[in-house]
């Protein structure tokens, strides 16, 4: 699968650019594409089998086939999906995940024109490529490919943002919700924290890092809230990779949504 896929993207590619192919290439690389997609299908008819069998309802035994994907692939197919969620959300004017009662504490803002500006960019690149291509004369079905690619990559930056404004941590009566858009979401019980303090950090390496049992998740490299726990949380990265932590650094645009005043250090 992990062959044929590409493939078969570059076969397209140069079927929409008017290259011509040679038949008997054609006809393998359909055949082969043919088998893989046989293959899955049956490995998955499989699973639900095995599922229903095992006593699971429809809906979770078609959920099984879900693992004919590698997780890193289910999580970021998990990621887009969840990130054009967000954009409805945004044009809502709603928020993912904060109840009545809870505080939503937003950590957007310290990133926001980082952004726009990468968003402004990307923008003017897909406008200058459609004309290089239209003035060297490139073929139209080429043109049509990095067009949908450059939108896609467009749409894609835009949910990133949305998420990120919708998405943002939680503070409840139960639990603390570390969060950042739609790649990481942590939730700590309240009775875990033992301290929580601001302390301004503008070095830090990474988006969501874990290192010597102490967790970042930095907005432009920042951080500035700190929370210590009487035992250590389970953390997934965003890519599945677990790890244990028991001091926990994050960013909010306002720390004293989080923190009383009584306990902010700085």
């Amino acid at each position: 699968m992990y062959a044929v896929v590409p493939a078969e993207l570059i076969f397209f590619v140069l079927v929409a650019s008017g290259v011509s192919v040679p038949r008997p290439l054609a006809i393998v690389g359909e055949v082969a594409v043919c088998a893989v997609l046989l293959l899955q299908f049956v490995a998955a008819c499989r699973l639900v089998i095995a599922a229903r069998r095992d006593g699971a309802g429809w809906w979770a035994a078609f959920r099984s086939v879900g693992r004919l994907l590698p997780e890193p692939v289910r999580r970021i197919m998990g990621f887009d999906t969840k990130g054009l969620v967000s954009l409805a959300l945004f044009v809502a004017r709603r928020r993912n995940g904060v109840p009545e009662g809870a505080v939503g504490v937003s950590y957007s803002g310290g990133q926001l024109a980082l952004q726009l500006s990468f968003l402004f960019a990307m923008v003017v690149e897909a406008v200058g490529v459609e004309m290089l291509l239209r003035g060297i004369g490139a073929p139209e079905g080429l043109r049509m490919v990095i067009l949908v690619v450059d939108l896609y990559s467009i749409l894609i930056v835009l949910a990133v943002i949305a998420a990120c404004v919708t998405r943002p941590h939680v503070l409840s009566d139960g639990e603390l919700r570390i969060r950042y858009g739609a790649f990481f979401d942590l939730r700590v019980p309240r009775e875990r924290i033992s301290s929580m303090r601001v302390a301004r950090n503008f070095n830090e390496s990474g988006m969501v890092r874990v290192e010597d049992g102490r967790l970042s998740v930095a907005v432009a490299s920042q951080t500035n809230v700190v929370v210590e726990l009487h035992e250590p949380v389970t953390v997934v990265r965003p890519m599945g990779k677990r790890a244990e932590a028991r001091t926990l650094r994050f960013f909010a645009d306002d720390p004293k949504l989080v923190i009383p005043e009584e306990a902010r250090t700085r």
